[in-house]
Protein backbone atom coordinates (compact mmCIF):
# COMPACT_ATOMS: atom_id res chain seq x y z
CA UNK A 1 0.00 0.00 0.00
CA UNK A 2 2.80 2.43 0.95
CA UNK A 3 4.63 1.57 -2.26
CA UNK A 4 1.55 2.29 -4.35
CA UNK A 5 1.06 5.65 -2.63
CA UNK A 6 4.72 6.50 -3.26
CA UNK A 7 4.29 5.69 -6.96
CA UNK A 8 1.23 7.94 -7.13
CA UNK A 9 3.12 10.76 -5.38
CA UNK A 10 6.10 10.41 -7.74
CA UNK A 11 3.77 10.41 -10.72
CA UNK A 12 2.13 13.57 -9.43
CA UNK A 13 5.48 15.28 -9.00
CA UNK A 14 6.45 14.31 -12.54
CA UNK A 15 3.23 15.67 -14.04
CA UNK A 16 3.62 18.88 -11.95
CA UNK A 17 7.16 19.32 -13.28
CA UNK A 18 5.98 18.82 -16.84
CA UNK A 19 3.15 21.31 -16.30
CA UNK A 20 5.56 23.91 -14.84
CA UNK A 21 7.95 23.41 -17.80
CA UNK A 22 5.07 23.81 -20.25
CA UNK A 23 4.05 27.05 -18.52
CA UNK A 24 7.60 28.40 -18.66
CA UNK A 25 8.34 27.92 -14.93
CA UNK A 26 11.72 26.69 -13.72
CA UNK A 27 11.80 23.54 -11.58
CA UNK A 28 12.87 23.99 -7.94
CA UNK A 29 15.56 21.29 -8.12
CA UNK A 30 18.52 22.35 -10.33
CA UNK A 31 19.33 20.15 -13.27
CA UNK A 32 22.25 17.81 -12.97
CA UNK A 33 25.34 18.88 -14.86
CA UNK A 34 27.02 16.59 -17.36
CA UNK A 35 30.28 16.94 -19.15
CA UNK A 36 31.51 13.57 -20.40
CA UNK A 37 32.77 10.25 -19.09
CA UNK A 38 35.73 10.87 -16.78
CA UNK A 39 35.91 14.48 -18.02
CA UNK A 40 37.54 13.41 -21.28
CA UNK A 41 37.03 15.52 -24.42
CA UNK A 42 33.92 14.72 -26.43
CA UNK A 43 35.66 15.60 -29.70
CA UNK A 44 39.27 15.27 -30.73
CA UNK A 45 41.26 18.49 -30.51
CA UNK A 46 42.87 19.64 -33.77
CA UNK A 47 46.14 17.87 -34.42
CA UNK A 48 47.54 20.90 -36.20
CA UNK A 49 50.69 22.61 -34.99
CA UNK A 50 49.88 26.02 -33.51
CA UNK A 51 53.07 27.55 -34.89
CA UNK A 52 52.63 26.18 -38.41
CA UNK A 53 48.88 26.46 -38.95
CA UNK A 54 48.25 29.72 -37.11
CA UNK A 55 51.25 31.11 -38.99
CA UNK A 56 49.80 29.72 -42.21
CA UNK A 57 46.51 31.51 -41.44
CA UNK A 58 48.29 34.81 -40.78
CA UNK A 59 50.72 34.74 -43.70
CA UNK A 60 48.09 33.66 -46.21
CA UNK A 61 45.85 36.52 -45.14
CA UNK A 62 48.72 39.00 -45.38
CA UNK A 63 49.54 37.81 -48.90
CA UNK A 64 45.95 37.87 -50.19
CA UNK A 65 45.09 41.32 -48.83
CA UNK A 66 48.50 42.63 -49.89
CA UNK A 67 47.78 41.73 -53.51
CA UNK A 68 44.59 43.77 -53.41
CA UNK A 69 46.50 46.79 -52.04
CA UNK A 70 49.21 46.27 -54.68
CA UNK A 71 46.67 46.36 -57.50
CA UNK A 72 45.08 49.51 -56.09
CA UNK A 73 48.47 51.16 -55.72
CA UNK A 74 49.38 50.32 -59.32
CA UNK A 75 46.11 51.72 -60.63
CA UNK A 76 46.66 55.01 -58.77
CA UNK A 77 50.29 55.45 -59.79
CA UNK A 78 51.86 54.55 -56.44
CA UNK A 79 54.57 52.44 -58.00
CA UNK A 80 56.82 52.12 -54.94
CA UNK A 81 53.92 50.86 -52.83
CA UNK A 82 52.77 48.51 -55.58
CA UNK A 83 56.22 46.93 -55.93
CA UNK A 84 56.71 46.63 -52.19
CA UNK A 85 53.34 44.94 -51.69
CA UNK A 86 53.86 42.53 -54.59
CA UNK A 87 57.20 41.41 -53.17
CA UNK A 88 55.82 41.11 -49.63
CA UNK A 89 52.83 39.10 -50.87
CA UNK A 90 55.12 36.68 -52.69
CA UNK A 91 57.27 36.28 -49.57
CA UNK A 92 54.20 35.80 -47.37
CA UNK A 93 52.55 33.17 -49.56
CA UNK A 94 55.85 31.31 -49.88
CA UNK A 95 56.27 31.17 -46.12
CA UNK A 96 52.58 30.28 -45.70
CA UNK A 97 52.92 27.33 -48.07
CA UNK A 98 56.12 26.25 -46.30
CA UNK A 99 54.32 26.29 -42.93
CA UNK A 100 51.48 24.20 -44.38
CA UNK A 101 53.86 21.65 -45.90
CA UNK A 102 55.82 21.49 -42.66
CA UNK A 103 52.63 20.65 -40.76
CA UNK A 104 51.67 18.04 -43.36
CA UNK A 105 55.05 16.37 -42.93
CA UNK A 106 56.14 16.11 -46.54
CA UNK A 107 55.45 18.02 -49.80
CA UNK A 108 53.88 14.98 -51.46
CA UNK A 109 50.83 15.27 -49.23
CA UNK A 110 50.08 18.74 -50.58
CA UNK A 111 50.46 17.46 -54.15
CA UNK A 112 48.05 14.63 -53.37
CA UNK A 113 45.38 17.17 -52.47
CA UNK A 114 45.50 18.42 -56.07
CA UNK A 115 44.52 15.07 -57.54
CA UNK A 116 40.83 15.94 -57.37
CA UNK A 117 38.64 19.05 -57.12
CA UNK A 118 36.04 18.70 -54.39
CA UNK A 119 33.83 21.82 -54.14
CA UNK A 120 32.41 20.71 -50.77
CA UNK A 121 35.88 20.49 -49.19
CA UNK A 122 37.49 23.76 -48.02
CA UNK A 123 40.85 21.97 -47.92
CA UNK A 124 40.56 20.92 -51.56
CA UNK A 125 39.43 24.35 -52.75
CA UNK A 126 42.07 26.02 -50.62
CA UNK A 127 44.82 23.87 -52.11
CA UNK A 128 43.77 24.85 -55.61
CA UNK A 129 43.51 28.51 -54.57
CA UNK A 130 47.08 28.47 -53.31
CA UNK A 131 48.24 26.72 -56.47
CA UNK A 132 46.60 29.36 -58.66
CA UNK A 133 47.45 32.38 -56.53
CA UNK A 134 51.12 31.58 -55.92
CA UNK A 135 52.27 31.77 -59.57
CA UNK A 136 50.25 34.96 -60.11
CA UNK A 137 51.84 36.62 -57.08
CA UNK A 138 55.26 35.41 -58.21
CA UNK A 139 54.86 36.72 -61.76
CA UNK A 140 53.57 40.08 -60.51
CA UNK A 141 56.54 40.50 -58.17
CA UNK A 142 59.08 39.38 -60.77
CA UNK A 143 57.79 41.74 -63.45
CA UNK A 144 57.63 44.64 -60.99
CA UNK A 145 61.19 44.21 -59.74
CA UNK A 146 62.78 43.55 -63.15
CA UNK A 147 60.71 45.99 -65.19
CA UNK A 148 60.24 43.36 -67.89
CA UNK A 149 56.99 42.21 -69.51
CA UNK A 150 54.82 45.02 -68.11
CA UNK A 151 51.63 43.70 -69.72
CA UNK A 152 52.14 40.25 -68.27
CA UNK A 153 52.89 41.86 -64.91
CA UNK A 154 49.66 43.85 -65.05
CA UNK A 155 47.67 40.73 -65.87
CA UNK A 156 49.33 38.79 -63.04
CA UNK A 157 48.70 41.67 -60.63
CA UNK A 158 45.01 41.70 -61.53
CA UNK A 159 44.68 37.93 -61.21
CA UNK A 160 46.39 37.95 -57.80
CA UNK A 161 44.07 40.75 -56.66
CA UNK A 162 41.01 38.77 -57.75
CA UNK A 163 42.17 35.64 -55.92
CA UNK A 164 43.51 37.55 -52.92
CA UNK A 165 40.26 37.94 -50.92
CA UNK A 166 39.53 34.23 -51.27
CA UNK A 167 43.05 33.37 -50.11
CA UNK A 168 42.57 35.64 -47.08
CA UNK A 169 39.15 34.19 -46.16
CA UNK A 170 39.24 30.50 -47.01
CA UNK A 171 41.27 29.51 -43.96
CA UNK A 172 38.40 30.74 -41.79
CA UNK A 173 36.02 28.49 -43.74
CA UNK A 174 38.48 25.64 -43.31
CA UNK A 175 38.54 26.10 -39.52
CA UNK A 176 34.78 26.62 -39.21
CA UNK A 177 34.09 23.44 -41.20
CA UNK A 178 35.43 21.38 -38.29
CA UNK A 179 33.50 20.29 -35.18
CA UNK A 180 35.57 22.60 -32.94
CA UNK A 181 32.96 24.62 -30.99
CA UNK A 182 34.83 27.94 -30.91
CA UNK A 183 35.26 27.85 -34.69
CA UNK A 184 32.16 26.10 -35.96
CA UNK A 185 29.86 28.19 -33.78
CA UNK A 186 30.96 31.37 -35.61
CA UNK A 187 31.09 30.03 -39.16
CA UNK A 188 29.23 33.13 -40.34
CA UNK A 189 31.46 35.69 -38.64
CA UNK A 190 34.90 34.07 -38.80
CA UNK A 191 35.60 34.79 -42.51
CA UNK A 192 34.89 38.48 -41.89
CA UNK A 193 37.22 38.45 -38.87
CA UNK A 194 39.98 36.93 -40.97
CA UNK A 195 39.50 39.33 -43.88
CA UNK A 196 39.51 42.37 -41.59
CA UNK A 197 42.61 41.05 -39.81
CA UNK A 198 44.33 40.39 -43.14
CA UNK A 199 43.53 43.92 -44.33
CA UNK A 200 45.02 45.34 -41.15
CA UNK A 201 48.18 43.29 -41.69
CA UNK A 202 48.53 44.32 -45.34
CA UNK A 203 47.98 47.98 -44.41
CA UNK A 204 50.68 47.63 -41.77
CA UNK A 205 53.08 46.14 -44.29
CA UNK A 206 52.44 49.06 -46.66
CA UNK A 207 53.13 51.53 -43.86
CA UNK A 208 56.42 49.78 -43.06
CA UNK A 209 57.69 49.40 -46.64
CA UNK A 210 56.23 52.24 -48.70
CA UNK A 211 57.13 55.96 -48.63
CA UNK A 212 54.79 58.01 -46.45
CA UNK A 213 53.60 60.13 -49.37
CA UNK A 214 52.01 57.02 -50.94
CA UNK A 215 50.38 55.46 -47.87
CA UNK A 216 47.12 57.43 -47.76
CA UNK A 217 44.96 54.48 -48.92
CA UNK A 218 46.78 52.11 -46.55
CA UNK A 219 46.07 54.42 -43.60
CA UNK A 220 42.37 54.53 -44.48
CA UNK A 221 42.31 50.75 -44.91
CA UNK A 222 43.94 50.33 -41.50
CA UNK A 223 41.22 52.33 -39.76
CA UNK A 224 38.43 50.46 -41.55
CA UNK A 225 40.08 47.10 -40.88
CA UNK A 226 40.49 47.85 -37.17
CA UNK A 227 36.83 48.84 -36.85
CA UNK A 228 35.71 45.82 -38.85
CA UNK A 229 37.80 43.38 -36.83
CA UNK A 230 36.51 44.68 -33.49
CA UNK A 231 32.89 44.63 -34.70
CA UNK A 232 33.04 41.14 -36.15
CA UNK A 233 34.88 39.69 -33.15
CA UNK A 234 32.25 41.17 -30.84
CA UNK A 235 29.48 39.67 -32.98
CA UNK A 236 31.22 36.30 -32.93
CA UNK A 237 31.51 36.29 -29.14
CA UNK A 238 27.83 37.20 -28.75
CA UNK A 239 26.81 34.31 -30.96
CA UNK A 240 28.97 31.80 -29.09
CA UNK A 241 27.36 32.34 -25.68
CA UNK A 242 29.24 30.38 -23.02
CA UNK A 243 31.78 29.12 -25.57
CA UNK A 244 32.96 32.72 -25.90
CA UNK A 245 34.80 32.12 -22.61
CA UNK A 246 37.51 30.42 -24.66
CA UNK A 247 38.12 33.73 -26.45
CA UNK A 248 38.43 35.64 -23.18
CA UNK A 249 40.37 33.32 -20.91
CA UNK A 250 43.79 31.67 -20.89
CA UNK A 251 46.29 32.04 -23.69
CA UNK A 252 43.63 32.90 -26.27
CA UNK A 253 42.29 35.69 -24.09
CA UNK A 254 45.73 37.20 -23.61
CA UNK A 255 46.50 37.06 -27.32
CA UNK A 256 43.16 38.53 -28.39
CA UNK A 257 43.38 41.36 -25.85
CA UNK A 258 46.86 42.13 -27.16
CA UNK A 259 45.53 41.99 -30.72
CA UNK A 260 42.82 44.52 -29.90
CA UNK A 261 45.24 46.95 -28.27
CA UNK A 262 47.85 46.65 -31.02
CA UNK A 263 45.35 46.97 -33.86
CA UNK A 264 43.59 50.01 -32.41
CA UNK A 265 46.87 51.70 -31.49
CA UNK A 266 48.36 50.96 -34.90
CA UNK A 267 45.33 52.29 -36.76
CA UNK A 268 45.16 55.42 -34.58
CA UNK A 269 48.86 56.14 -35.02
CA UNK A 270 48.64 55.66 -38.77
CA UNK A 271 45.59 57.90 -39.10
CA UNK A 272 46.83 60.71 -36.89
CA UNK A 273 50.58 60.84 -37.49
CA UNK A 274 51.41 58.38 -40.28
CA UNK A 275 51.64 61.09 -42.90
CA UNK A 276 53.81 63.43 -40.81
CA UNK A 277 56.33 61.02 -39.34
CA UNK A 278 58.02 58.12 -41.05
CA UNK A 279 58.97 56.69 -37.64
CA UNK A 280 55.36 56.70 -36.46
CA UNK A 281 54.22 55.15 -39.75
CA UNK A 282 56.68 52.27 -39.40
CA UNK A 283 55.80 51.77 -35.73
CA UNK A 284 52.08 51.81 -36.48
CA UNK A 285 52.57 49.35 -39.30
CA UNK A 286 54.50 47.00 -37.04
CA UNK A 287 51.70 47.16 -34.46
CA UNK A 288 49.10 46.34 -37.09
CA UNK A 289 51.14 43.35 -38.25
CA UNK A 290 51.63 42.14 -34.69
CA UNK A 291 47.95 42.64 -33.91
CA UNK A 292 46.89 40.58 -36.91
CA UNK A 293 49.27 37.77 -35.93
CA UNK A 294 47.90 37.81 -32.37
CA UNK A 295 44.36 37.54 -33.74
CA UNK A 296 45.16 34.42 -35.75
CA UNK A 297 47.09 32.75 -32.94
CA UNK A 298 44.39 33.73 -30.45
CA UNK A 299 41.58 32.28 -32.54
CA UNK A 300 43.60 29.10 -32.98
CA UNK A 301 44.20 28.83 -29.21
CA UNK A 302 40.50 29.39 -28.48
CA UNK A 303 39.58 26.56 -30.82
CA UNK A 304 41.97 24.13 -29.15
CA UNK A 305 40.70 25.13 -25.68
CA UNK A 306 37.07 24.62 -26.70
CA UNK A 307 37.81 21.16 -28.10
CA UNK A 308 39.72 20.03 -25.02
CA UNK A 309 36.96 20.99 -22.53
CA UNK A 310 33.90 18.73 -22.94
CA UNK A 311 31.62 21.39 -21.43
CA UNK A 312 31.96 23.54 -24.55
CA UNK A 313 30.72 20.68 -26.70
CA UNK A 314 27.90 19.42 -24.46
CA UNK A 315 26.41 22.68 -23.21
CA UNK A 316 25.69 24.27 -26.62
CA UNK A 317 24.08 21.00 -27.76
CA UNK A 318 21.94 20.88 -24.63
CA UNK A 319 20.97 24.55 -25.01
CA UNK A 320 19.93 23.94 -28.62
CA UNK A 321 17.85 20.95 -27.56
CA UNK A 322 16.19 22.97 -24.79
CA UNK A 323 15.34 25.72 -27.26
CA UNK A 324 13.74 23.18 -29.56
CA UNK A 325 11.78 21.79 -26.62
CA UNK A 326 10.52 25.23 -25.63
CA UNK A 327 9.48 25.97 -29.20
CA UNK A 328 7.61 22.67 -29.33
CA UNK A 329 5.92 23.40 -25.99
CA UNK A 330 4.92 26.85 -27.24
CA UNK A 331 3.35 25.32 -30.35
CA UNK A 332 1.40 22.82 -28.23
CA UNK A 333 0.29 25.59 -25.86
CA UNK A 334 -0.92 27.75 -28.76
CA UNK A 335 -2.76 24.77 -30.20
CA UNK A 336 -4.49 24.11 -26.86
CA UNK A 337 -5.47 27.79 -26.64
Amino acid sequence: MKRAMADVTASGRTSDARRRKRNGEEPMVPRATFDSYYGRPVIKAPGWSARDIAGYFFLGGLAGAGSVLAAGAQLTGRTATATAMKVSSLAAITLSAAALVNDLGRPGRFVNMLRVVKPTSPMSIGSWLLSAYGPCAGAAALCATTGRLPRAGTAATGAAAVLGPAVAAYTAVLAADTAVPAWHGVHRELPYVFVASATAAASGMALVLAPSRETGPARCAAVLAAAGEIATMSAAERRLGTVAETYREGRAGRLLRAARVLTVAGAAGAALYGRRSRTVAVGSGAMLLAGSACTRFGVFAAGVASAEDPAYTVRPQRAAKDREGLRGAAVVHDGDG
